[in-house]
């Protein structure tokens, strides 16, 4: 029988989605599994590793039921994971030693605490591209270890994995047979030297893991064993690519060239640029990673990181009610006065990239006394383009780098007017993305690629993207980039009572 298809798991903070791609590349049918979400009274935030594998076989076959295909049809299989959410399991039986440990979850800082004070932390941001932060797997896997005896014990025993949620879904689903990670979720960890491609020595020993106790890491698109899903398949097919959402997003977008720019818009913001074979630091507190491994070859990139653009959309519904549904801001934006000069300045938990300031205060500027319902959604609308905007200007910022246009995925570029705004902002052209699962995308072509059913000189040619092209005159555009700062310079001053009168530093 023919083989036709390609499947790809894109294992995400809030579910699972399986997904058959056909051989030209588009997406035929999909299936969504939610799992569940522990936070506890301390604020920690787990995933139950078993839930989530049982889910991916559930997920396959739902997806094949509701799609009609064979079995027999799938070539092979491509993963896609929420990235840094960290696991523990036994070698030998394939059993979690503790719930996974969110990418959101805090809980690890106190570890980085003592690392900053022996460790040298120019060096872990020089080799690992990425600052010293309880976000990453380094500190939860110490997290890990010093806490739970059973994870200390089966290091003593030598039967201990430390992994991301692809290096567990492999170890799953290939029964034990492959532990592996790739590239772009290895440089993730903070345990990986993106510059000569191995487990850093120096660092894990700052974070006390042993490098025994780490995947094997290989090509994004590449061979990662067979599964065949609990018995699903008449036959193993084989897993040919692996690689984090983010980084499985800007391949999916076709965003292989140096100087493409994707940018994600979810609850928060991914935006990514690829800088091909050259490490590119940053000054603006921006991270480097790696995008993608192929052919023992490696694409490195810029990433900015915004807490809160979709989720103004949800403050602005849930909290404030203005909206009944996302779907009437755009309407409610068009109707709002264009003179209005209101601002929203996001900042619910501080500033992210590329200002770094999390004492950083939410708040509207620039009300007047005609400010109304239309004009405040209009700003809250375009505060997630003045944001991206930041990120993707602190990318281009003094590393003889340029950008053509910006490729965009997720659920407000559905928005016409943040998109022409976003357009107008960069005064570069825009681009939605063809497919909206960008990651599963992303991981189906590094696998079909693998597996020869793709071919990359051709993947992305016939596709035709939806897009925007700036509108707004210079001077326009620089009246409103200077209001942004003005905005976020206010939030970001500190008011200090000294002596009985207030001091602005």
């Amino acid at each position: 029988m023919e083989k036709k298809y390609v499947l790809a798991i894109d294992q995400s903070t809030q579910g699972t989605k399986a997904l058959l791609f056909g051989r030209d590349g588009i997406p035929v049918c999909r299936a969504d599994l939610a799992h569940k979400q522990y936070v506890n009274e301390q604020g920690w935030i787990s995933h139950d590793l078993q839930e989530i594998y049982h889910n991916v076989i559930e997920v396959v076959q739902k997806l094949l039921t509701k799609s009609g295909v064979l079995a027999e049809e799938v070539l092979c299989l491509g993963i896609s994971n929420q990235r840094e959410t960290s696991a523990a399991w036994d070698r030998k039986t394939g059993i979690p030693l503790a719930k996974a440990i969110v990418w959101q979850c805090s809980r690890a800082k106190p570890v980085c605490g003592k690392v900053r004070e022996y460790a040298d932390v120019q060096e872990i941001r020089s080799r690992t591209g990425l600052e010293l932060s309880p976000y990453f797997p380094a500190a939860k896997f110490a997290w890990l270890q010093e806490n739970l005896p059973k994870v200390r014990q089966k290091k003593q025993e030598g039967t201990l994995c430390f992994g991301t949620m692809d290096s567990w879904l492999v170890f799953k689903l290939t029964g034990g047979e492959v532990y592996a990670t790739d590239y772009s979720n290895a440089s993730r960890t903070q345990l990986f030297h993106i510059g000569n491609l191995q487990w850093d020595a120096q660092i894990c020993s700052w974070f006390g893991i042993d490098q025994e106790n780490l995947p094997e890491v290989r090509d994004s698109s590449g061979y990662f064993g067979k599964t065949d899903f609990e018995g699903i398949f008449p036959k193993p097919i084989p897993i040919c690519g692996v690689v984090g959402d983010s980084q499985g997003a800007l391949f999916g977008q076709g965003c292989i060239r140096k100087g493409t720019v994707k940018a994600t818009y979810g609850t928060g913001s991914s935006v990514m640029m690829n800088t091909g074979s050259r490490k590119v630091g940053s000054k603006n507190g921006l991270v480097t990673s790696i995008g993608w491994g192929i052919k023992g070859s490696v694409v490195y990139v810029l990433e900015g990181n915004i807490n809160y653009t979709g989720s103004v959309i949800s403050w602005m519904k849930d909290d404030l009610k203005l909206i009944r549904s996302p779907k009437e801001t755009q309407r409610m934006a068009e109707e709002a006065n264009a003179n209005d000069t209101t601002y929203l300045v996001p900042a619910f938990s501080g500033l992210g990239a590329p200002y770094w300031k999390p004492e950083a205060k939410a708040l509207f500027w620039g009300m007047s006394r005609t400010t109304g319902q239309n004009e405040i959604v209009k700003a809250g609308l375009e505060s997630i383009g003045y944001q991206v905007s930041d990120i993707v200007n602190a990318m281009l910022d003094g590393n003889e780098l340029t950008m053509q246009a910006l490729n965009v995925d997720g659920g407000p570029t559905k928005n016409a007017y943040l998109m022409q705004f976003q357009s107008d902002l960069l005064d570069k052209a825009i681009f939605l993305a063809d497919c909206e699962e960008s990651s599963a995308q992303g991981a189906a072509y590094l696998a079909g690629l693998h597996a020869g059913i793709y071919q990359e000189n051709n993947l992305w040619a016939e596709k035709k993207k939806q897009s925007y092209t700036p509108k707004m005159s210079k001077t326009q555009r620089e009246k409103k980039l200077d209001g942004w700062k003005r905005a976020v310079a206010i939030a970001i001053t500190e008011i200090h009572e000294k002596g009985g009168t207030k001091e602005t530093i």
